[in-house]
């Protein structure tokens, strides 16, 4: 991975890919998110994502949006648990519009009180639009069992309660708390020359006043499982189950994204597919899934049936998930999983946009990236008793917490 950085004297920083496309990417990613919030701000950081469009010093909402439209370029954002993201995506020779532009939404943003009452109504309809969707809706509800008495536990909307009683202070409290300098990172691939590029950050980005983080996550402790039926008017039953996990720091986390792929990943023939949909009939869609926070992690597994087939069904995923902490992978077993791992790798980074995000997200938490040969070498040093050694760490039943909408 051929990456170049440049950092200024504010703790800003950039990293680079060139590639060869016509169309360019860009994105400014801030290390901030949902579980960054207060008691009082539940959803602030999702309706600061919104505001940042809403208008500046020297523009109205029309005129972000048409910055970038008016040369063909597209803009959107979207907001994490853990972090905040605007990206974009041009003609390679609009470079210096974009940074421009996402440096005056970020850092000039007036956050207009008539604006906020309009976003208001806007978000209370994306949740209850949210609301609408059980097979989305049950994995914030499980994250909210998971991480109960955390800030992470929180869904990213927040509520219409707190929606409604959001006014500009709390906003630029929130803004001037969370929006650090040193948690952010410019991440672009394109084809431009890198001196340019920096010459242009340079130009909007050095005169930014350094604001570094004073405050640290509270750090999620003291998980205790639980299980949980809920009533909905749904045609089928809606199910998860999972518990803790590694955070993005432990060199397991790596195993058990080997093991995910293994039992339930993107691939149909993930063991969980072949056994409840293939197999059985028993269901339409099955995943598992992990994803590794700052401090901690989640693994879950999601499947929806007819409501008279769940017991059955848990049945056959226990017994799957026992067959990996009780019988070691096979030698040809572990070769496929990891070459399948890799190539689901290797594909997703074609993807100009999963690579911005890749670059930019690994730059800011670890301040470096890893080329796809090292994380193959990673791959390739997993062994079968890796395998069965994370299996029976993370496969705990007594651990494990349940959510079924029925």
């Amino acid at each position: 991975m051929n990456y170049k950085t440049h950092k200024l004297s504010n703790g800003f920083r950039l990293i680079y890919q060139k590639t060869n496309r016509k169309v360019a990417y860009c994105a400014l990613i801030i290390n901030t998110g949902t579980r960054d919030e207060l008691d009082n701000e539940h959803g602030v950081a999702h309706f600061i994502e919104h505001m940042l469009f809403k208008g500046t010093e020297k523009r109205k909402a029309y005129h972000i949006i048409s910055r970038m439209e008016d040369v063909g370029g597209e803009i959107d954002a979207y907001t994490t648990k853990e972090e905040t993201c605007i990206h974009t995506s041009f003609l390679a020779e609009h470079y210096d519009r974009t940074l421009e532009l996402l440096s005056d939404m970020v850092f000039n943003s007036k956050f207009p009180e008539k604006e906020i009452e309009k976003e208001k109504k806007v978000i209370i309809d994306e949740i209850e639009s949210y609301n609408d969707s059980p097979s989305e809706l049950i994995f914030d509800e499980f994250e909210e069992i998971i991480f109960s008495n955390n800030n992470l536990g929180r869904n990213i909307l927040g509520t219409k309660k707190t929606v409604k009683s959001f006014k500009v202070n709390n906003l630029k409290d929130f803004y001037n708390r969370a929006y650090n300098t040193d948690q952010m990172v410019m991440c672009f691939v394109g084809n431009v020359e890198f001196e340019e590029l920096i010459k242009s950050f340079t130009k909007y980005y050095n005169n930014i006043p350094e604001k570094k983080r004073n405050f640290k996550r509270v750090k999620f402790e003291n998980y205790s499982p639980k299980q949980i039926e809920i009533s909905k008017k749904t045609h089928q039953a809606h199910c998860v189950v999972g518990t803790t996990a590694y955070n993005i720091n432990n060199n397991m986390h790596i195993v058990l994204s080997l093991l995910n792929e293994i039992l339930g990943g993107a691939g149909l023939n993930s063991r969980l597919n072949l056994s409840l949909r293939e197999k059985n009939g028993l269901a339409y869609y099955i995943e598992s899934s992990f994803m590794p926070y700052s401090d901690t992690g989640i693994f879950n597994i999601y499947f929806g049936c007819e409501k008279n087939k769940i017991n059955k069904s848990l049945s056959i995923i226990k017994s799957e998930i026992n067959k990996l902490k009780l019988v070691p992978l096979g030698k040809q077993q572990l070769v496929k999983a990891k070459k399948q791992m890799l190539g689901h790798i290797a594909i997703s980074l074609e993807n100009p946009e999963n690579l911005l995000l890749n670059l930019g997200k690994s730059y800011l938490l670890f301040n470096k990236v890893d080329s796809l040969e090292i994380i193959s070498e990673k791959i390739e040093k997993i062994n079968s008793d890796d395998i069965l050694k994370v299996a029976n760490e993370i496969f705990n039943f007594d651990n494990f917490s349940s959510l079924i909408y029925k």
